[in-house]
């Protein structure tokens, strides 16, 4: 079939579509939350750094070596050394696994959008949430059943993202996020203007944003910092591979790195100041402190926002919506280039018609997510997200950036982006590839998993952690390791490229 690889129309529609993925839901309720509680102000310190020593740096490598090879993740990896196609699987697997269920949040925030307009979750928001809304059960193996009130929502998810996505790159990702990124600007400023006019919202700001420099001598705030950045910026599973494999001949490579990874950051100092000007209005009401009412996580956006909407001072129906807009455009364009990866990897692999193999992912991945609207779905949520980002990114990230950092020629690489580019690349780019990023990474990982083996994570029980959580791990190495072994259409021309690929 050979169909013809796509491509981005315009600059402007790549770095709207790339910031577009970065910007997602962990923006307004995982990176307030983080900063406030890691340093405030302080905080910034870190998180720049690792944006500018880690975040950037690998959206260069994978910019770069994507528009090299253009191909998808598989194909790129597999170009880079026969046999590590299953590296580019276990990316576009970990996609996989978060799809269905990030899919599932946004649905919630389209109901919630809608549920705003009345304050339909009353006074007793985390009641209405866990109670009426979720129906929520006593355990993660008491599933319940199917909330029928969800399945709308849901569906409307994917459908929307099949529509947008079988219009191809041109035609669907890029004009879709010209039309999502600004509508989700326009949301915020208008609840982030609102928010900083409301009595009280300057206690919140200054929470937010009041340096602890004593912070700064604690390990954890740093690696806090560099967590937010990998949670944040879409990086080492498969999307910014994908996405820069659709950038035309001439393009310059470290001014887009530059822009998604500053626009990213931008926007969730934003954020930050949005939630937190709106908690400082409703902690002055309640006469308690911010961090009384501080949150993060699912918490905030669908309890502790909510309860801060009723206490607004009047349009408390229209404000609320347009919050939940901002989740919902957040949402849809982080998806749709998670999808993307999908597709791409399975559309490279068996040469099949882009909107046949997009049907298949929609209707498996509806039918998948459907475990997540159930009366267990929260819980099963929670363990499946964290796994999947504690364990399945950081170490696909940390084999990703050896692989590509010790078997290809970084020099080379900085040389080919160095020439497209305005502005050149230092060689300190490959010292934090070679050396910095991979150590931090590993040293993420160690901490992480010796803290959920000490402690546990969530009080959940270790069957639970087991079944869900590894369980999910298995099923993305076993889905990669099968997907590696079917020969399919990208292995004929695999050894042609490999030679002058890198």
């Amino acid at each position: 079939m050979n169909e013809q690889r796509g491509q981005w129309g315009s600059r402007l529609g790549f770095i709207l579509a790339a910031i577009g993925s970065a910007v997602g839901l962990g923006n307004i309720w995982r990176f307030p939350y983080t900063a406030s509680s890691n340093g405030g102000g302080a905080f910034l310190i870190p998180y720049l750094f690792a944006l500018l020593t880690a975040g950037i740096p690998i959206l260069i490598l994978e910019f770069a070596i994507a528009h090299k090879i253009k191909k998808s993740v598989p194909g790129v990896f597999g170009s880079v050394k026969n046999g590590l196609q299953s590296l580019g699987w276990i990316q576009t697997f970990v996609s996989i696994s978060i799809t269905v269920y990030y899919t599932v949040i946004i649905g919630w925030s389209m109901n919630y959008a809608f549920y705003a307009l009345s304050s339909k979750w009353g006074t007793d928001t985390s009641g209405f949430f866990f109670g009426e809304f979720l129906n929520i059960t006593d355990s993660p193996f008491n599933i319940g059943h199917i909330n029928k009130g969800m399945l709308l929502a849901l569906a409307a998810v994917w459908l929307i993202n099949y529509f947008v996505l079988s219009s191809g790159i041109k035609a669907g990702i890029e004009k879709a996020n010209k039309i999502f990124m600004p509508l989700l600007v326009a949301c915020l400023v208008i609840v982030a203007i609102r928010g900083i006019t409301l009595e009280g919202a300057v206690q919140g700001l200054d929470y937010f944003f009041k340096p602890e420099f004593s912070k700064l001598s604690d390990p954890t705030v740093w690696l806090a910092a560099y967590g937010q950045i990998f949670y944040s910026l879409s990086i080492c599973f498969g999307i910014m591979i994908t996405y820069a494999s659709y950038l035309p001949e001439k393009t310059d490579i470290v001014n887009n790195a530059f822009m998604t990874g500053l626009g990213n950051c931008s926007f969730s100092i934003l954020a930050g100041m949005t939630v937190f000007s709106v908690l400082g209005y409703m902690a002055a009401q309640q006469g308690v402190s911010v961090a009384e009412v501080s949150a993060g996580g699912i918490g905030l956006a669908f309890i502790v926002f909510p309860k801060a909407i009723n206490a607004l001072p009047g349009m408390n129906g229209t404000f609320g919506a347009i919050f939940f807009l901002c989740l919902i455009f957040a949402g849809l364009s982080s998806s749709m280039s998670i999808i993307e990866v999908i597709v791409s990897s399975i559309q490279g692999k068996f040469d099949i018609a882009r909107k046949k193999v997009l049907r298949y992912i929609i209707v498996i991945g509806f039918l998948i997510s459907l475990i997540f609207v159930t009366g267990a779905g929260l819980y099963i949520l929670d363990i499946v997200d964290h796994f999947v980002n504690t364990y399945a990114i950081a170490l696909a990230g940390l084999v990703e950036i050896l692989v590509l950092a010790y078997m290809v020629d970084l020099e080379e690489l900085r040389s080919y982006a160095n020439g497209m580019s305005d502005f050149a690349i230092g060689k300190w780019w490959i010292y934090t590839l070679k050396y910095l990023t991979p150590a931090l990474l590993a040293i993420m990982f160690v901490f992480n998993t010796y803290v959920d083996f000490t402690k546990g994570y969530e009080g959940y029980s270790l069957k639970a952690l087991m079944v869900y959580g590894v369980g999910t791990l298995v099923f993305i190495v076993v889905g990669a390791l099968v997907f590696n072994r079917i020969k399919g259409e990208d292995e004929k021309n695999n050894q042609i490229s490999r030679g002058d690929a890198v």
